[in-house]
């Protein structure tokens, strides 16, 4: 299997597809959310940077993303592919992970981009709030964090066509049709 890049807007399901993707073609699976979330809890230095950052609906910096994609990069299993879920984010992210790869002699694979109206996001997001008690989740910071998708992100879909790699999945209101038409494709990679 290649390497997947997740892609789209917060409360998309990048998550839940990964989890799925990762469930049924037993790959490694890179959550920088998860990841940061760890490091949070336990305190550590990055987490404190780290929880600055989020608290704010800001990305990391670039070269603190990579650091930390690399590591876990290099700890997992190799030849069953990896999908990155939450990384990059920005063009100069996604030049670094094409980079840092090349590096291992292996490439980006493919990009499954999750399109969402911002209405099912917003209430998604507010829901998960709920559920998970994620203090990132509230109103104001996801407003902030849309904001910051459309300006830093979003541009990043164009680059991922340019390389010929895009493949985009549009939320038609089941998750099982979503998977259903992401596992088709995956099927003939």
């Amino acid at each position: 299997m290649k390497n997947i890049i997740i892609f789209g807007a917060p409360g998309s399901g990048k998550g839940t597809y990964s989890d799925e993707i990762v469930a049924r073609y037993e790959m490694g699976h890179i959550s920088t959310g998860d990841v940061l979330r760890a490091e949070i809890k336990n305190g550590t230095e990055l987490g404190k940077t780290a929880k600055g950052y989020i608290d704010q609906g800001q990305l990391l910096p670039d070269s603190l993303m990579i650091d930390i994609l690399a590591k876990t990069y290099d700890a997992l299993p190799k030849g069953k592919g990896v999908i990155f879920d939450g990384f990059p984010r920005t063009i100069a992210q996604a030049e670094a992970l094409k980079q840092m790869l090349a590096e291992r002699g292996d490439d980006m694979g493919v990009m499954v981009e999750l399109i969402v109206d911002e209405d099912t996001l917003l209430k998604r997001l507010l829901n998960r709030a709920i559920e998970q008690g994620r203090a990132d989740d509230n109103e104001e910071t996801i407003k902030k964090r849309f904001a910051v998708y459309h300006s830093q992100t979003e541009p990043l879909a164009e680059w991922f066509q340019k390389e010929g790699i895009r493949h985009t999945f549009t939320w038609k209101g089941s998750k099982e049709q979503m998977l259903s038409e992401i596992f088709a494709f995956l099927d003939k990679q």
